[in-house]
């Protein structure tokens, strides 16, 4: 059976030599954290998540440091129990660069992001976000929506699909409420 344009796309990802992807992780490693970029590298990807081809679309590509995230450790008035110096942090890389992208381009909104790939030290993603004065964007019947003003700041406001995912959001396979407190996860039958 034939298949779209898209899944030999998708297809063709899996299956870059890794040759490749790590002579283009240490590129991206030398270049800025967050760097505007002219096409989505995952062409498939970026089409399922709502990208097209036209004015006021904007890809960003973040890059963000891997493992627990540091605090500053106390020096007065606390028991020494207290002194955690790792933190792992309640959000998902995903939501972080969205953040990010948003802080770094504050007259664009996030539409979605995906992963691009990992080294020892990074993760990479690519943001989709919208410029919404643009007359592309208010033209089009599926995007205007995100020029109302309850849509502002989506990503730091945790109404994206990765903040949604790491917020507990979409997880209505259990019998439980749709975001149940943390205390409640294991209480379902007693």
């Amino acid at each position: 059976m034939a298949q779209g344009m898209y899944h030999y796309v998708a297809k063709a990802w899996k299956e870059i030599p890794r040759e490749i992807l790590q002579e283009r992780l240490i590129q991206w490693r030398a270049s800025n954290s967050i760097v505007k970029v002219d096409k989505p590298l995952r062409l498939d990807k970026a089409r399922m998540l709502g990208y097209k081809a036209k004015k006021g679309f904007v890809i960003v590509r973040v890059r963000l440091k891997r493992g627990g995230r540091t605090r500053p450790k106390h020096t007065h008035g606390r028991k020494s129990t207290k002194q955690h110096v790792r933190k792992t942090l309640g959000m998902n890389y995903q939501w972080v660069a969205e953040i990010r992208a948003e802080r770094k381009y504050s007259n664009l909104e996030v539409l979605n992001s995906y992963y691009l790939g990992k080294d020892g030290k990074y993760y990479f993603f690519e943001v989709i976000m919208l410029d919404p004065n643009a007359r592309e964007i208010a033209s089009d019947k599926d995007l205007k929506w995100i020029l109302s003003d309850k849509n502002r700041m989506r990503a730091q406001r945790g109404l994206t699909s990765a903040a949604r995912k790491s917020r507990g959001l979409r997880n209505r396979s259990r019998n439980l409420k749709v975001r149940p407190s943390l205390r409640s996860w294991g209480r379902k039958g007693k």
